[in-house]
């Protein structure tokens, strides 16, 4: 799902849940590849395009819970397992059909990118897992809780392992995104694991694909994601098969297992499950050309805000008080990043900055 990163040695803007993605490129990078007289701007669309592009991409990762719980009986480690395994198969299909598929062989040479990308392949196997189950079993707003903390929680991982310097307003809102998660454990009496599990295992995937992301594009690197966790996800459902616990064996014995469609509807929408997971990366992919990273970053917020609506308006989720007033926060806390971004806009540039920035995504 569902996940904008910061530049190295800079600030982190201010989302996470977008594809990996090489938005701009280094006076060196154009000497290398001689395109330095080429027009920046040929083979992108318009703003008012791009901006169309990205509102669309974070409204379908916004609808995923609509989706998902079509999908029953099958359990959420096998919806995974439809979603890998379908979503490396139309990657596959898309490079050949693109005449692409000499990146992956580019790739395996690069063994440093494909340690990195099998890594992300665990990390956002582990994310979509925790998000199914939780859109499985009524747990969509602990799910969108997650990405909302997402962006915090990017932060405070490039203070850890990128040694990034926070500004004021910046150590505010990480501040807050802790009080936040603080309080709902000692007024709710339980941990979060859901909206913890996520919001880790993605900002994980992030800083991961940040180090290979102007080395590898979204759907190179989706392949060898899927391909790493697709054979061990394999054998799990041959054990479902052999155990008849397969949702198709379900509804052979119940037909009232299921939402009411036959074998070959229940398929179709499980093969859907890979591409919905391929099509809105396509569409981040092309709106990002013509969109600034901090639009991205803005942008991403529609998905956890349509998880959150979806969750208390369609699916009538419980939400005692102190659920809503840990909300309450984490929004202020967001408000407060995307403040600081949007300052971040108007200030000089450090000579540590970078000149390449990216985007990574679930």
């Amino acid at each position: 799902m569902q996940r904008t990163d910061s530049s190295a040695g800079a600030k982190p803007q201010i989302g996470a849940i977008t594809p990996s993605v090489n938005l701009t490129r280094s006076p060196r990078q154009k000497a290398a590849t001689g395109s330095s007289s080429e027009d920046p701007r040929a083979g992108q669309d318009s703003p008012a395009t791009g901006w169309a592009l990205g509102a669309i991409t974070y409204l379908l990762w916004a609808v995923f819970p609509l989706y998902f719980v079509w999908l029953e009986p099958a359990g959420s480690l096998e919806v995974i397992v439809h979603r890998c395994v379908w979503g490396l198969v139309i990657c596959a299909l898309i490079l050949t059909a693109r005449r692409e598929i000499g990146e992956l062989r580019a790739l395996w040479r690069n063994r440093r990118a494909m340690w990195r990308l099998m890594l992300a392949g665990v990390l956002i196997i582990v994310n979509w897992t925790t998000y199914v189950y939780a859109v499985m079993n009524g747990h969509v707003v602990d799910a969108a809780l997650g990405y909302f903390t997402n962006p915090l929680l990017t932060v405070a991982l490039g203070v850890v392992f990128l040694r990034e310097r926070l500004s004021a307003l910046q150590v505010v809102a990480v501040t807050l995104g802790a009080v936040a998660v603080l309080y709902m454990m000692f007024t709710l009496g339980y941990v979060p694991w859901i909206s913890l599990a996520l919001a880790f295992s993605f900002g994980l995937y992030s800083l991961v694909k940040k180090s290979v992301a102007s080395q590898v594009k979204p759907l190179a690197g989706m392949v060898v994601e899927t391909a790493t966790t697709a054979p061990f996800l394999l054998a799990y459902y041959i054990y479902l098969v052999a155990t008849g616990a397969t949702s198709f064996q379900k509804l052979a014995a119940d037909p009232a297992a299921g939402t009411g469609f036959p074998w070959w509807g229940h398929l179709a929408l499980l093969i859907g499950a890979g591409a919905i997971t391929v099509v809105p990366l396509l569409l981040f992919a092309r709106a990002a050309r013509s969109l600034p990273l901090y639009a991205l970053g803005l942008l991403q917020y529609i998905s956890p805000v349509g998880q959150f609506a979806i969750g208390v308006w369609v699916f009538h989720e419980a939400m005692a008080p102190e659920r809503w007033i840990t909300t309450g926060i984490i929004v202020l806390a967001l408000v407060v990043l995307s403040v600081d971004t949007l300052l971040t806009l108007h200030r000089p540039p450090r000579r540590d900055e970078p000149e390449t920035a990216t985007a990574d995504s679930a």
